[in-house]
């Protein structure tokens, strides 16, 4: 019986020992162990065994990136403006034994780290620069942040700020300030509205004046033109006519003076012809707007016919009987 019971406990004690000696280490964790209160080794994923009289694991810990959710803080800004900013930092252990022998409570350390940063940057920042300049300090606080963490074997590889709320006071200072700038841009655009449109006015009346006045112009000197034209044309049928009468004159005379060399007696019909003309001419003169009164010298028309001589001046004198004698005048009618 007493032998059963030693092997029972000597059996137990060697499960339990074996037990105690070996780990299993999961993929994406890291497990710091100490022998006698001093560090022995680090020990990665996959079966593990350590001495179990001696050796303990004094830390076990993820190397995965994570998350660390900053509080709201109050900050000051370099204007004296109150505002609460709250971030989010991601980072993760790149060397487990720094992360446990560098730092006691690595994630406290990471917090109070954190928040001194956010109140250095923003204390050298206006209120305006903190919402236009975000990922400038984002930027700053990463590199910051990477720099200090790095003698506790801790890589920080993002920080964004979330939220920056000023006071209530400062958020209705703040709307009264852009509704007086929206007011501001909304008169500026009418004004700016308003002058084009007198401008463009301006330009559309002086284009249609310029335009009336090139037509005006050009009216007047295509009408010149045809003025001008219509007197050329008009002289040179004039000038035509002109030909053209003295050229019948010039036939008819040699007509006539023909007929009378050819014929002794055709200077009666001759004197009945100048005559006729010569009391046309009265009546044309008589019809004139500028005569009304017309006065025939009757001894002015013997006159007439003895300007025929030199016309027939090769005829002879005595062989043409309209010529070769004197026309008697009457005395009474002279009178």
């Amino acid at each position: 019986m007493n032998e059963f019971l030693l092997l029972l406990a000597l059996t137990f004690g060697g499960g339990t020992v074996i037990f105690k000696s070996v780990r299993v280490i999961n993929q994406g964790d890291e497990v710091l162990v100490q022998s006698l209160g001093r560090y022995k080794e680090k020990l990665g994923p996959g079966l593990k065994f350590i001495n179990p009289f001696l050796d303990s694991i004094v830390y076990k810990q993820t190397i995965r990136e994570k998350v660390l959710d900053i509080p709201p803080q109050q900050c000051i800004t370099r204007d004296n403006v109150s505002i609460s900013v709250d971030a989010v930092v991601y980072w993760r252990i790149v060397d487990l034994e720094k992360a446990y022998y560098k730092v006691e409570n690595l994630q406290a350390a990471m917090v109070n780290l954190v928040l001194t940063q956010i109140r250095s940057e923003m204390g050298q920042l206006e209120l305006d620069q903190t919402f236009t300049a975000r990922t400038q300090i984002n930027e700053l606080l990463l590199r910051e942040l990477d720099i200090s963490t790095d003698p506790w074997g801790v890589k920080v590889t993002r920080v964004e700020l979330r939220d920056i709320v000023p006071s209530k006071a400062v958020q209705e200072s703040m709307e009264m300030q852009m509704t007086a700038e929206r007011r501001k841009r909304a008169l500026i655009l009418t004004s700016e509205g308003d002058r084009e449109s007198a401008v463009n006015s301006a330009r559309g009346k002086a284009d249609a004046q310029l335009l009336d006045a090139e037509a005006r112009q050009k009216s007047v000197v295509l009408q010149a033109e045809a003025e001008q034209k219509a007197i050329v044309l008009k002289a040179q049928a004039e000038r035509q006519q002109q030909v053209l009468r003295a050229q019948a004159i010039a036939e008819s005379a040699e007509i006539i003076s023909q007929k009378i060399k050819n014929n002794p007696d055709a200077y009666k019909a001759v004197e009945v012809m100048f005559a006729l003309g010569y009391l046309d001419m009265g009546a044309t003169i008589g019809k004139s707007d500028s005569s009304k009164v017309m006065f025939i010298d009757p001894r002015t028309i013997p006159a007439a016919f003895e300007g025929m001589r030199s016309i027939v001046s090769d005829v002879p004198t005595d062989s043409n009987p309209l010529f070769g004698r004197e026309i008697p005048r009457d005395n009474n009618r002279a009178s």
